[in-house]
């Protein structure tokens, strides 16, 4: 099967994925009890005729069906319709939240893989250090310790306590954190897979011809173990997408994340599915883009 052709079927598959979670993100959203009317009677704003007049006006009043074809034709050509508690359309508070989202994400990314990536290069290329101890504790941090606890614990210390750090509005912590997270998720399993390259028998050669080891580790293992990291590229993002709403959330930043919690706390529909299929689209461009990586990187992925 050619790269191309396998490429297409990748694209197709997250194709219906997303559509997928757009049907489960709709239905999911109209089990839970009450909407953005309910809402908004409980803060004893409306009459009960300006309920109803609200409902008719919101197409509140319609059928589920009859709501997701509504909903679903004008999605397919950008028009994710407008916010119910801010009469804005949801497309416009989306492309307004999200410089801040991608910034705190490419930061975190950043960080991440340069931590995660020289933690592993070092603990490869010394051994018998401390250095494969500190990437197993990391790899346990990150898998212990959820990322809205450590938000909350640095909070308390750095902000609370010590007074270094304003509680809104800051980006170290947040960056911080989710560096350090990210880097415990790629450090371990780049490590496990420098150790079984060293063993290769390029790897031998190259020692034979009396190149250092961090040559060896620099030209030979890094560049073969990196497939390693760009197959945990949808694993990453899809944790740093829950990382990052909380984090926004917690320090008072005006991404998607805290635009998804007002959302949800008002129970406005539009904006809810719009922000996760933002959401969702990254995740499957990204695992799209990974799969292509993956099998120019390595050939054996081809066949």
């Amino acid at each position: 099967m050619s790269s191309a052709l396998q490429a297409g079927l990748g694209l197709a598959r997250q194709a219906l994925l997303l559509g997928g979670i757009a049907i489960a993100v709709f239905l999911l959203i109209r089990i839970v009890p009450g909407d953005v009317v309910d809402s908004m009677a409980l803060e004893g704003s409306l009459d009960d005729e300006a309920i109803a007049a609200l409902r008719v006006e919101l197409g509140l009043d319609a059928g589920a069906l009859t709501q997701f074809r509504i909903w679903l034709s004008r999605a397919l050509v950008g028009d994710f319709g407008n916010s119910m508690r801010f009469d804005r359309p949801a497309a416009e508070l989306i492309l307004a939240a999200l410089p801040t989202t991608l910034g705190l994400a490419a930061l975190a990314l950043t960080a991440g893989l340069a931590l995660g990536i020289g933690m592993a290069t070092a603990a490869a290329l010394w051994p018998r250090s401390a250095l494969p101890t500190l990437v197993e504790g990391l790899n346990l941090w990150s898998i212990a310790l959820p990322t809205f606890c450590v938000g909350l614990a640095a909070i308390l210390v750095f902000s609370v306590w010590l007074g270094w750090l304003p509680v809104i509005g800051q980006w170290l912590s947040p960056v911080l954190i989710l560096a350090v997270d990210i880097a415990g998720q790629v450090a371990k399993p780049l490590h496990e897979d420098l150790k079984e390259t060293r063993t290769a028998s390029h790897i031998r050669t190259a020692r034979a011809k009396g190149l250092s080891p961090a040559r060896i580790v620099l030209r030979h293992l890094l560049p073969n173990a990196l497939t390693t990291v760009v197959a945990l590229g949808g694993l990453i993002l899809a944790g740093m997408i829950g990382g990052a709403l909380t984090m926004e959330v917690l320090f008072g930043l005006p991404g998607l994340g805290t635009l998804a919690y007002q959302a949800i706390s008002g129970r406005d529909y539009p904006v809810i599915q719009a922000v996760v299929l933002v959401f969702a689209a990254g995740v499957v461009v990204v695992n799209w883009l990974s799969d292509v990586a993956q099998r120019s990187l390595d050939p054996r992925l081809r066949r």
